[in-house]
């Protein structure tokens, strides 16, 4: 078998070097036909003719990636979590353990780094280490449990940087490229194509999650979490967020929060350490066959309304249980993620023009949109000044959230960095319970304790989070 493999080898490269020896000395037939190597070269000047679209030079049916991974992979970079363990080493110190790693994608010249909230969530101190192999410590701008972002500050200046694209623009089949470091392979660069849109996979445990990914099949593993989708020009598409595995490894299937809504998060938190989550105050449900089939509808697209909060936006403008909305500004919406990804890219405050249909008919109206705040009670905006104050965002539980949670209480929407709330190390999602041991269970509640107390005085709340054991106690000075 070895000897003739070897044969064989032989022969291909004897050809070889016949077909280039002639090419080289331009050999030409005896008969005054064109030699193989000016067919070859003839042949590559052509152009082919695709069913539906104009002629395409062979080149471009080959789509050469050099040049992006070339512009983009200075600008992925390695972040370490890093958490004290309580460990004391010989010189007394304590010693820092890795709580994650993941990449990053730098976005600025002077060192804004997006990547995900998933990578630096658990750690107290974040190391970054360029391409270059230069190392920093970063400093937290932000994080939105929401859509898995969060956005990080190194002190540099002159990096090379990413720079986002308009991910709505992406084809289902479009070629496109992750930058990351996978299993600790520093600037790893893979390949693949948009296999769908608007995907929800129901991985994030957060009230007002967007699910809306860019999926493709371009390879991602451990590591590769924050780092870059870019397409063949080096745009920012998307960033990768996760994968579909049952081995723990890539299989095929990646997603990528796309760079729309990406580029609207970091907008929040350059300005406000806080995402600003606008809301239409309604609860939907994707169309069915069935459902399209009862409201007389042509097709399945679209989202069900099938509920309206009082005194939301949506109630506002007169939208009802029972419509089908199919389209917000120019975006064709089919889908439950597609619309929270739309809405997902608006602030509190923002008018939308919103396509719907009821009875058989399309209708638009116009659409102010709220914040957590206005629609937590019907006297939203009566408190949103304290909260402001305190720095965080507030709202009463649902009547789900009641009947599954083990107490009633009011829970935290969301915390604007460097506030005196932010400094007590809270997380979002918290519950509170009680305000200087008395019972909180609503919003009003709430506030009517907080601002019985004095400027400088001591502001205790007990509360608990749903996915741990025992109660969290967190003081501040109002």
């Amino acid at each position: 078998m070895s000897s003739t493999l070897k044969q064989l080898g032989l022969c291909v490269a004897s050809a070889l070097l016949a077909v280039i020896t002639y090419a080289s000395f331009g050999g030409r037939p005896a008969d005054g036909s064109a030699s193989p190597a000016a067919k070859l070269a003839s042949y590559r000047l052509q152009t082919i003719a695709l069913p539906g679209d104009g002629p395409v030079s062979p080149a471009m049916l080959y789509p050469n990636f050099v040049n992006a991974a070339a512009a983009v992979t200075p600008a992925v970079v390695n972040i370490k979590s890093l958490s004290g363990g309580g460990i004391q080493d010989i010189w007394s110190r304590e010693r820092r353990i890795d709580a994650s790693s993941g990449s990053g994608v730098i976005i600025s010249a002077d060192g804004l780094i997006v990547t995900n909230n998933h990578v630096i969530a658990d750690g107290t101190d974040i190391e970054v280490t360029l391409d270059d192999r230069r190392e920093y410590e970063a400093e937290v701008i932000g994080r939105d449990p929401s859509t898995d972002l969060a956005l990080l500050k190194i002190d540099a200046e002159n990096l090379p940087f990413v720079s986002f694209g308009d991910s709505d623009s992406l084809f289902v089949g479009e070629w496109v490229l992750a930058v990351g470091n996978p299993f600790e392979l520093r600037s790893t660069v893979t390949a693949g194509i948009v296999s769908a849109k608007g995907r929800s996979i129901d991985i994030l445990d957060d009230s007002y999650s967007i699910e809306s990914f860019i999926q493709t099949d371009a390879a991602v593993n451990p590591g590769n979490s924050g780092g870059a989708l870019v397409n063949t020009r080096g745009q920012l598409m998307g960033i990768n967020t996760a994968i579909i595995t049952r081995s723990g490894r890539y299989e095929g299937y990646s997603f990528a929060v796309p760079s729309s809504l990406a580029a609207k998060v970091v907008g929040d938190l350059i300005e406000f350490g806080a995402v600003q989550h606008a809301l239409l105050g309604i609860e939907l449900v994707d169309v069915t066959n069935s459902l399209a089939e009862d409201l007389g509808l042509a097709t399945a697209d679209g989202v069900y309304v099938r509920k309206v909060a009082p005194l939301s936006g949506a109630a506002e403008a007169g939208l009802q249980a029972g419509d089908v909305i199919v389209r917000i500004e120019e975006s064709v919406i089919r889908s439950v993620p597609a619309l929270k990804e739309t809405i997902g890219r608006f602030r509190p405050g923002a008018t939308i023009r919103l396509g719907y249909m009821r009875d058989g008919r399309l209708s638009t109206v116009r659409v102010t949109l709220k914040d957590a705040i206005d629609l937590a009670s019907n006297a939203g905006n009566k408190y949103q000044a304290l909260l402001r104050e305190l720095g965080f965002e507030l709202r009463d539980l649902n009547a789900e959230e009641i009947a599954k949670l083990p107490s009633e209480g009011v829970k935290v929407v969301s915390i604007y960095l460097g506030s005196r709330i932010d400094r007590t190390r809270m997380d979002p999602e918290y519950i509170i319970t009680k305000v200087n041991r008395q019972r909180v269970r609503s919003l009003a509640e709430f506030a009517k304790v907080v601002e019985g107390t004095h400027v400088g005085e001591e502001v205790m709340l007990e509360g608990y989070y749903a996915n741990f054991n025992g109660e969290y106690y967190y003081a501040f000075k109002r």
